[in-house]
């Protein structure tokens, strides 16, 4: 995508029905700062964009809690919509990944990402859409929590194919081990590809094996080279948009483990039951989030592929709510 297209696109969708004066002076600019920006002659700081989203009477920090895999407890606490904001935001995205491999990823020198991280400097909105990327993979989720992709032109294609993407996940929950397969160093070490190959080293069907496959080619996520299959464009698909679904999607999984489980598959299947205070409730939680912030970063480094693990991550009460 052309980011700084989709951040024309972005400010128009914000401005509504506003005309373009009305608009800058909503914000609080003499100048008409809307055609600028739109225009690409120049560009809102990200906090500045925020700002923009609240006054068009977005809940911008409800909208970023549903946007982190969960929401941090300081953002109830921080004002999103300034330079200090935005570097806590861009930091937890970022977790533990090196600034390097954000800088790599954003296609900027690590100076300036470690300035936007620190909250030394604030990135323009093209480099903010550059970040939010470069720091989560889902950047057209970021995008919609603001406008509706499919009125940005630059967004619209793009976005019809994330969800599509999305609908296979619910779908075909293989899916993604199965692309993950052909990233193992011993598949790239194959002479050609095997059918059969992946569904023996995973546990699944033939069958559901070709129907992945198949279903991955078509959506260009993955591509032939030579005799063997190999990874195309990295679609990171955020199953939260339907609840429903991804509760089924995250109790397939659960069940996965329990026949792993129950088959004596080697893995660390632990459990505690135990009793605590609501504040150590709420620690243990955070200690959780830490745990999965922690465990993404290692997996993002992580060199050469060689397994394929599923994490399942549980934490729940059993007791109902005082006086409930």
């Amino acid at each position: 995508m052309d980011l700084e297209a989709l951040a024309q696109q972005l400010i128009r969708a914000l401005r509504g029905r506003r005309s373009q004066v009305a608009f800058s002076r909503r914000l609080g600019f003499k100048t008409n700062v809307a055609y600028a920006w739109e225009s690409g002659r120049r560009w809102p700081t990200a906090a500045l964009t925020l700002r923009a989203a609240a006054r068009s009477r977005i809940d911008v920090p409800a909208a970023l809690a549903r946007f982190f895999p969960s929401a941090p407890a300081w953002l109830r606490d921080v004002d999103v919509a300034s330079r200090p904001g935005v570097a806590r935001v861009l930091s937890e995205l970022r977790a533990q990944v090196p600034i390097v491999d954000i800088a790599r990823r954003a296609g900027r020198s690590r100076y300036a990402v470690a300035r936007w991280l620190s909250g030394a400097a604030e990135p323009r909105l093209p480099d903010f859409l550059r970040l939010i990327d470069a720091c989560s993979l889902r950047l057209l989720d970021f995008v919609a929590l603001f406008a509706d992709p499919t009125l940005l032109p630059e967004a619209r294609d793009p976005w019809k194919m994330l969800q599509a993407h999305r609908r296979a996940a619910y779908e075909m929950p293989w899916i993604p081990a199965v692309l993950h397969a052909l990233e193992l160093r011993e598949y790239a070490e194959l002479p050609a590809h095997v059918p059969g190959w992946i569904a023996s080293r995973i546990g699944i069907g033939a069958a559901e094996e070709a129907e992945c496959l198949e279903v991955l080619e078509q959506s260009g996520q993955i591509r032939r080279r030579g005799k063997r299959l190999v990874s195309g464009t990295a679609i990171a698909v955020d199953t939260r948009q339907d609840p429903a679904a991804e509760r089924r999607l995250k109790s397939w999984w659960a069940k996965v483990g329990m026949d792993r489980l129950a088959a004596g598959s080697p893995g660390q299947f632990s459990f505690n039951v135990f009793t605590v205070s609501e504040e150590d409730l709420e620690r243990l939680r955070e200690l959780h989030r830490s745990y999965f912030r922690t465990m993404r970063s290692i997996i993002a480094s992580s060199t050469p592929s060689e397994r394929i693990v599923v994490a399942n991550i549980q934490l729940f009460p059993l007791d109902s709510e005082s006086g409930s």
